[in-house]
Protein backbone atom coordinates (compact mmCIF):
# COMPACT_ATOMS: atom_id res chain seq x y z
CA UNK A 1 0.00 0.00 0.00
CA UNK A 2 1.50 3.75 -1.24
CA UNK A 3 0.84 6.33 1.64
CA UNK A 4 -1.16 9.02 0.08
CA UNK A 5 0.58 12.48 -1.00
CA UNK A 6 -0.09 15.49 0.64
CA UNK A 7 -0.86 18.61 -1.93
CA UNK A 8 -2.68 21.55 -0.46
CA UNK A 9 -5.26 22.90 -3.10
CA UNK A 10 -6.62 26.66 -3.68
CA UNK A 11 -9.68 27.40 -5.23
CA UNK A 12 -11.13 31.10 -5.61
CA UNK A 13 -14.97 31.34 -5.18
CA UNK A 14 -16.52 31.89 -8.42
CA UNK A 15 -13.98 30.93 -10.61
CA UNK A 16 -13.61 27.96 -12.70
CA UNK A 17 -11.04 25.74 -10.52
CA UNK A 18 -8.59 23.42 -12.93
CA UNK A 19 -5.51 21.51 -11.70
CA UNK A 20 -3.77 18.66 -13.00
CA UNK A 21 -1.41 15.84 -11.95
CA UNK A 22 0.61 13.36 -12.81
CA UNK A 23 0.56 9.94 -10.90
CA UNK A 24 4.27 8.80 -11.09
CA UNK A 25 5.90 5.71 -9.39
CA UNK A 26 9.88 5.60 -9.40
CA UNK A 27 9.55 8.32 -11.88
CA UNK A 28 7.18 6.55 -14.40
CA UNK A 29 3.62 7.95 -15.13
CA UNK A 30 0.63 4.94 -13.98
CA UNK A 31 -0.95 3.78 -16.39
CA UNK A 32 -4.65 5.16 -15.40
CA UNK A 33 -6.47 3.59 -18.59
CA UNK A 34 -9.23 1.20 -16.95
CA UNK A 35 -9.40 3.62 -13.97
CA UNK A 36 -12.24 5.45 -12.32
CA UNK A 37 -11.34 8.75 -9.81
CA UNK A 38 -12.96 10.28 -7.46
CA UNK A 39 -12.50 13.59 -4.55
CA UNK A 40 -14.26 15.02 -2.13
CA UNK A 41 -13.92 18.37 -0.67
CA UNK A 42 -15.61 18.49 3.18
CA UNK A 43 -15.97 21.04 5.70
CA UNK A 44 -13.93 18.24 8.20
CA UNK A 45 -13.08 14.47 7.11
CA UNK A 46 -15.79 13.38 9.32
CA UNK A 47 -18.70 15.92 7.81
CA UNK A 48 -21.45 14.09 6.39
CA UNK A 49 -22.12 16.58 3.36
CA UNK A 50 -19.90 17.41 0.80
CA UNK A 51 -18.68 20.94 -0.35
CA UNK A 52 -17.30 19.79 -4.14
CA UNK A 53 -17.55 16.38 -5.45
CA UNK A 54 -15.99 15.39 -8.59
CA UNK A 55 -15.73 11.91 -10.36
CA UNK A 56 -15.11 10.93 -13.70
CA UNK A 57 -16.61 12.57 -16.62
CA UNK A 58 -18.21 15.16 -14.09
CA UNK A 59 -15.30 17.48 -12.91
CA UNK A 60 -12.18 14.52 -13.15
CA UNK A 61 -10.68 13.16 -16.29
CA UNK A 62 -7.90 10.55 -16.66
CA UNK A 63 -5.21 10.60 -19.07
CA UNK A 64 -4.87 6.94 -19.85
CA UNK A 65 -1.03 6.04 -20.49
CA UNK A 66 0.38 9.43 -19.55
CA UNK A 67 -0.98 8.81 -15.83
CA UNK A 68 -2.45 12.37 -16.07
CA UNK A 69 -5.44 13.49 -13.77
CA UNK A 70 -7.30 16.35 -14.44
CA UNK A 71 -9.61 18.19 -11.85
CA UNK A 72 -12.05 21.35 -12.55
CA UNK A 73 -14.88 22.51 -11.60
CA UNK A 74 -17.00 25.20 -12.91
CA UNK A 75 -17.43 28.98 -11.79
CA UNK A 76 -20.91 28.18 -10.47
CA UNK A 77 -19.89 25.13 -8.75
CA UNK A 78 -16.69 27.09 -7.16
CA UNK A 79 -19.32 30.36 -6.24
CA UNK A 80 -21.72 28.13 -4.24
CA UNK A 81 -18.68 27.52 -2.05
CA UNK A 82 -18.29 29.35 1.19
CA UNK A 83 -14.61 30.88 1.73
CA UNK A 84 -12.62 28.74 3.99
CA UNK A 85 -10.34 26.14 4.86
CA UNK A 86 -11.57 22.61 4.14
CA UNK A 87 -9.86 18.92 3.65
CA UNK A 88 -10.29 16.77 0.66
CA UNK A 89 -9.01 13.47 -0.65
CA UNK A 90 -8.46 11.78 -4.19
CA UNK A 91 -9.00 8.33 -4.98
CA UNK A 92 -8.48 6.04 -7.81
CA UNK A 93 -9.70 2.99 -8.64
CA UNK A 94 -8.55 0.23 -10.51
CA UNK A 95 -10.57 -1.75 -12.86
CA UNK A 96 -10.70 -5.07 -10.32
CA UNK A 97 -11.75 -2.28 -7.26
CA UNK A 98 -8.14 -1.49 -5.73
CA UNK A 99 -8.38 1.40 -4.28
CA UNK A 100 -5.90 3.97 -3.98
CA UNK A 101 -6.09 7.35 -1.94
CA UNK A 102 -3.66 9.49 -4.30
CA UNK A 103 -3.33 12.84 -2.41
CA UNK A 104 -5.36 14.56 0.34
CA UNK A 105 -4.85 17.94 1.65
CA UNK A 106 -6.31 21.44 2.81
CA UNK A 107 -8.46 22.86 -0.20
CA UNK A 108 -8.53 26.53 0.38
CA UNK A 109 -11.38 29.10 -1.01
CA UNK A 110 -10.72 32.45 -1.32
CA UNK A 111 -13.41 35.04 -1.37
CA UNK A 112 -14.78 36.68 -4.37
CA UNK A 113 -15.10 40.07 -4.76
CA UNK A 114 -16.28 40.97 -7.53
CA UNK A 115 -20.15 39.56 -7.98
Amino acid sequence: MQAPGYLDLDCWQGANFDYQLTWTVAGSAVNVTGYSARMQVRQYAESTATVLSLVNGTGITLGGTAGTIALSAVATATSAIEAGQYVYDLELVSGAGYVTRLVEGSFVVYAEVTR
